[in-house]
């Protein structure tokens, strides 16, 4: 993908687009690529980068919802389980299987949450990822060495999904682009555009690199801002009333030392309703999740101090070494934006499932949702507005269309994996320019041929693009992403035509960034 000529073809376009999508997250380019799969003429703009926001600070898991099951929600659970099927089917370099222990010191727990994960498989049905099964004291062990011993009876092992976020993100909008969608990063949506009637009717956009402003036109506008949903309802409705429910949840990184083996732990309940995991990724020790409430949203939340208390104090009360603040390597935040309820509630109690509202002005909303469910919730929405711009009734394809980078044999790519087919065409950069093999980081696998990668193909316009979301560098070591910044920035400066003075904005902006994903 060419940001010039993706940019070129939103300007000089005349007549409106058949679909116009607004956000450029997992649910805003899973509807482009549906869209435009299908043949509609179909465009996106995102106010950042693209997963900027959620839809690169998850937790890293394609699943159905253990917890979801027990709350009730079998149709949720369902749904979840068969998409994460599709996504293993349509994306193996980047959706992979992973064993997760319960582990049980109570007498109750095994047959508790051994009939629970049964049923779990059953519900998976030609989906499922393997079989769940109880598991003794010593083989919990061996899967999982690092867990707390005393009072350990044994464990229960169930089968689950798990991703790199943002390298989907980029490989689905990819796949959009060569089905004919149009999409553009920095270009957020500044004003909407009405017809004689008053409906939505497109889009004033804002080139945020040049400041020109354009317009866009659409006969149908999709809302897919998230947690913004309601900001951009507003935009087209000041009297709009609030759909969206924003939650926080934050995660810790640490080092391989604190889970060593190729197994998860699922705490299935702590002391604020959550289930809690720690995850093996990227060769480091993912913790997480909290859920707070929020009034106020922002493209780069923080984590709160309780939260990360929270997450140390569960962990240290199932690993054998509990893990500190100055073992934490990085600590980051995303917001849910989940839907309101009328019953209202803990946002912890509201359900994942999507959305979609359709205001008087024409505007289409879809909240809520989440990652596994991309897909469906794509299909659904894509559904929605064709009828509403009176558009042919074209199938979804997406069900068995396979996603940019498709690729079954990527563990032989090493750290490229994540980049699946495109990772040969790395290798042959590397190959040519040896220096380009070069790492950034001693304790970083990250080249500088994925900087150079990033620019010219993955539409990366900024170092925080590349650390953060291209690599996932920002994630797992904040200290190292910031060592690396200074040649990201070079690197990146080369392919971009900018000079020293870009340059130097470019660290003094990531810096400050970065600075607050390491807890003091």
């Amino acid at each position: 993908m060419n940001r010039a000529e993706q940019l070129d073809r939103l300007q000089s376009q005349r007549d409106p687009w058949d679909i116009l999508i607004i956000g450029g997250g997992a649910t805003g380019v899973g509807c482009v690529l549906d869209a435009a799969s299908r043949g509609y003429h179909a465009a996106l703009i995102e106010q950042h980068d693209f997963g900027k926001g959620t839809s690169s600070r998850s937790t890293k898991l394609v699943h159905g919802g253990v917890r979801y099951l027990e709350q009730g929600n079998i149709t949720l659970v369902m749904e979840a389980l068969k998409e994460r099927g599709i996504l293993r089917e349509n994306a193996p370099h980047l959706v992979g299987d992973l064993a997760f222990v319960v582990p049980n010191y109570e007498w109750w727990e095994a047959p508790f949450y051994g009939v629970g994960l049964r049923l779990y498989d059953l519900l998976a049905g030609k989906y499922g990822f393997g079989a769940s099964q109880n598991l003794s004291k010593e083989e919990t062990l061996r899967r999982l060495p690092t867990l707390k011993q005393e009072g350990l009876r044994g464990g229960v092992v169930y089968y689950d999904g798990q991703f790199d976020d943002s390298r989907l993100l980029i490989h689905i909008a990819m796949t959009a682009a060569e089905q004919g969608a149009t999409l553009a990063n920095y270009c957020p949506a500044v004003g909407l555009l009405r017809n004689g009637e008053g409906a939505i009717s497109g889009v004033v956009a804002r080139d945020a690199e040049t400041g020109r402003e354009f317009e866009i036109p659409a006969r149908v506008v999709i809302n897919a801002t998230g947690c913004f949903s309601d900001g951009v309802r507003k935009m087209a409705d000041p009297d709009a009333r609030p759909m969206v429910a924003p939650s926080q949840g934050v995660h810790l990184v640490f080092d391989d030392s604190f889970l060593r083996g190729d197994s998860a732990i699922m705490v299935p309940h702590t002391s604020d309703g959550r289930v809690m995991f720690a995850i093996p990724w990227h060769g480091h020790t993912l913790v997480g999740t909290t859920d707070t409430a929020l009034k106020d949203v922002s493209l780069e939340p923080a984590p709160i101090e309780q939260e990360i208390d929270f997450i140390l104090e569960t962990a240290g009360q199932y690993l054998d070494h509990a893990p500190a603040r100055s073992d934490i390597l990085s600590a980051w935040a995303g917001i849910r934006p989940l839907v309101k309820s009328a019953e209202g509630g803990s946002t912890a109690s509201l359900s994942r499932d999507h959305s979609i509202h359709i205001d008087r002005n024409g505007l289409l909303t879809i909240a809520g949702g989440k990652w596994t469910t991309y897909r469906h919730m794509a299909e659904d929405c894509v559904n929605q507005a064709a009828v509403l711009a009176g558009l042919a009734d074209n199938d979804c394809v997406t069900r068995r269309l396979r996603i940019h980078g498709y690729h079954h044999h990527g563990a032989k790519f090493g750290h490229l994996k994540v980049y699946g087919s495109d990772a040969i065409a790395i290798q042959e950069m590397i190959r040519n320019h040896p220096d380009r093999g070069k790492a950034l980081h001693s304790s970083l696998p990250y080249t500088e041929a994925e900087v150079i990668w990033a620019a010219r193909w993955e539409m990366a316009r900024s170092v925080e693009d590349v650390l953060a979301r291209r690599t996932r560098a920002l994630l797992l070591n904040a200290r190292a992403a910031m060592e690396m910044a200074p040649r990201a920035a070079q690197l990146l400066a080369g392919e971009l035509g900018r000079g020293p003075e870009w340059q130097s904005q470019q660290l003094t902006a990531f810096t400050s960034m970065a600075l607050k994903y390491l807890p003091r």
